[in-house]
């Protein structure tokens, strides 16, 4: 799959697929329970799209898709945070009946959820671009939190994600038999790969300059005066 496929497959990921009921017709239990089901659906396409990712086998292209995935991630992440608050919606109440928070509901507990996979498969990268910035660890932190308390992942295969995220970001302190247990599937975690270390290299001081180059356009600016001009 070429690179801007694999980018236009995640970003779509983003988006919620939605609960496809009546709500008022719904009790929350029932509610609740074929959102699980969707969501599971959802999952696979995320593993599927994250497969796609790993095979591209180049770092430069990873590292491009990943920055322009978790940009709109958090985005996503950050404007549903505020929907559900302002509606005093609560992870562990009665599931929501209104599109518009089903939505927000959604966007949290699949994009938490889908920023766990990208941690545990890509974690020098993610480290990257998360590391420094305190709006994602905050938005993070309280994704996390609400899939905690709405129990969305608390059976199947994902009752250690979010426990694996935490750890492998610092959030919560790493265990002593803390193991990422994707280490030997990816290849950037193989640190005698020559090939992958330079690329990894280079694309770390492309970015570096790059970084230094926003920050010197960023600084302050001579204004000359008309009688020097």
């Amino acid at each position: 799959m070429e690179p801007i496929q694999v980018l236009s497959f995640l970003l779509a990921l983003l988006l919620p697929l939605g609960t496809a009921l009546d709500s008022n017709k719904q009790k929350r239990d029932t509610a609740f329970e074929i959102y699980k089901k969707l969501f599971e659906v959802k999952r696979k396409d995320q593993i599927n799209a994250l497969n796609n990712l790993i095979e591209l086998n180049d770092v430069n292209q990873q590292y491009k898709i990943i920055d322009i995935m978790l940009k709109g991630l958090f985005k996503v992440l950050e404007d549903s945070r505020v929907i559900l608050i302002a509606a005093g919606v609560q992870p562990d109440g009665p599931f929501p009946e209104d599109e518009k928070l089903k939505d927000a509901y959604s966007h949290t507990v699949e994009n938490s959820a889908f920023f766990g996979d990208v941690v545990l498969r890509f974690p020098k990268i993610v480290h990257h671009y998360f590391d420094r910035n305190s709006n994602w660890n905050n938005l993070i932190r309280w994704g996390i939190g609400f899939c905690n308390l709405s129990g969305i992942l608390d059976d199947g295969p994902h009752t250690q994600l979010l426990g694996l995220m935490s750890q492998e970001l610092g959030i919560s302190e790493k265990s002593p038999d803390y193991k990422n247990p994707f280490k030997a599937e990816n290849m950037e975690f193989l640190p005698n790969t020559d090939a992958f270390q330079k690329a990894l290299r280079e694309e770390e001081k492309r970015r570096r300059k790059e970084d230094k180059r926003k920050e010197i356009r960023k600084g302050p600016r001579i204004t000359r005066s008309r009688s020097e001009l």
